[in-house]
């Protein structure tokens, strides 16, 4: 099996994150900074290192799932992990795109 090009196969997974909204925000977790990072083996498996808004987010199961199903359908992705991270601190103001903090008010 060939080695996977790991930086289109963290673009692609990104990508794919895009639309999954943070339902009480209404704004998408790569906008709003959720996604920490997202890291690629040369076999094509993903970690992708997120958090919520709060550690109390009633739709936390539901975002990590989500997650997690869009990163596995991703051509390329052979096993996904998703991993729920608490550092740094979520911090809208730093981690949002401009998008994002137009909506949520900031600035």
């Amino acid at each position: 099996m060939a080695a996977v090009d790991k930086e289109a196969l963290k673009n692609a997974v990104m990508e794919a994150l895009k639309p999954i909204q943070d339902p009480e925000i209404r704004i998408g977790i790569v906008d709003l900074g959720l996604v920490y990072d997202v890291i690629a083996s040369d076999e094509g498996e993903v970690t992708v290192k997120m958090t919520l808004t709060t550690p109390a987010c009633p739709y936390g199961e539901m975002l990590l799932s989500m997650t997690h199903r869009a990163a596995e359908d991703v051509e390329g992705v052979t096993k996904v992990e998703v991993v729920l991270v608490w550092e740094p601190v979520w911090d809208p103001a730093e981690m949002a795109s401009d998008l994002a903090k137009d909506q949520l008010g900031i600035w």
